[in-house]
């Protein structure tokens, strides 16, 4: 299976990852609605059994759930994935998500996801926001101290613009970013990418399918069926007029995927692994099911004259 280095680091990263977001369940702000702990266990062993060597998740994840998911998905692996979660978003007694990159509050937050996830070190702990941003130099420096206590081995940060990883890197050296981006998520092409490569900044993309949208099974009468508690409904992408063109953009990868025995939303994880910028995506799994159908872009890329084809489809059908 072929890796890439990630960043700075001494990480060699399958080019698709195990995403842990969706196994957090339903019942807080940002969750995808109800999950079967079962089926998150089984299908991060069927991605990790497929030749995945990550797991990215957040403490955030289920207000805990998730990461308790992950440390349960270890339980008697043989050889360990790269662990990678991350601090700023916790929550209070009320359930309610607070943003905090006080010293105090990142420290606690990583032993709390050392106790969950059953770990003595964390591979990748990340800044899952920059917020509050005033706090970022007392919260990057916290991230740099738990390196140098051997708590975690690397530290990043999601969803930073350049000048506030400029701010970071005045304290300590960042290993990676954490960016959504996908076909219909673009925002980070301009200046991030190629800040982020002329660093040695490694990039771990989020949402490389939209939430699920760009894999192929989304319907129009699944998305009107997403219960009250998955933060989907909300999204533009997912509604209308938008929809429409989203659902047809996922035809036009399953046409592009079919010659090579691929599926849409592999397709869709080529797509963004074509920058070279770019050294991984992170996949949601839910279930063994869906293994299948993402696995395969591992190994799968893109060529110049289907890159440019999804871009025709694009310009002639803008959002």
């Amino acid at each position: 299976m072929q890796t890439k280095q990630l960043g700075n680091s001494s990480l060699s990263l399958t080019s698709v990852g195990v995403g842990a977001w969706a196994i957090g369940g339903g019942g807080w702000a940002f969750g995808w609605g109800p999950q079967d702990d079962n089926e998150s266990i089984a299908g991060i062993r069927a991605a990790i059994d497929a030749g995945m060597n990550w797991i990215d998740t957040a403490a955030i994840y289920g207000l805990g759930h998730s990461e308790d998911m992950v440390g349960r998905a270890l339980e008697g692996m043989t050889k360990r994935p790269y662990i990678f979660t991350k601090c700023e978003r916790t929550w209070n007694s009320d359930r309610q998500i607070v943003k905090c990159l006080k010293a105090d509050s990142v420290k606690k937050e990583c032993e709390d996801s050392l106790r969950r996830m059953k770990l003595d070190v964390i591979d990748l702990y990340q800044i899952h926001w920059p917020e509050p941003e005033e706090d970022i130099e007392e919260g990057w420096t916290a991230m740099a101290e738990l390196q140098r206590q051997g708590k975690v081995r690397y530290i990043g940060v999601s969803n930073f613009n350049v000048a506030q990883m400029k701010r970071a890197q005045s304290i300590a050296p960042i290993t990676s970013l954490q960016p959504p981006y996908s076909m219909l998520v673009r925002g980070i092409e301009e200046e991030i990418l190629p800040y982020a490569g002329a660093n040695n900044i490694g990039v771990i993309s989020y949402s490389p399918m939209r939430n699920g949208l760009l894999m192929g099974s989304m319907k129009r009468e699944r998305v009107a069926a997403f219960p009250s508690d998955d933060f989907r409904r909300n999204l533009p992408d997912f509604q209308e007029p938008k929809l429409t063109r989203n659902l047809a953009l996922a035809e036009e990868l399953r046409a592009i995927g079919s010659a090579h025995g691929r599926t849409p939303g592999e397709v869709a994880i080529a797509w963004v692994l074509r920058r070279q910028e770019v050294t991984a995506a992170i996949v949601g799994v839910r279930g063994p099911s869906q293994v299948p159908g993402v696995a395969g872009a591992m190994e799968f890329r893109l060529t110049a004259r289907e890159v440019a084809k999804i871009e025709d489809f694009l310009v002639a059908n803008p959002a």
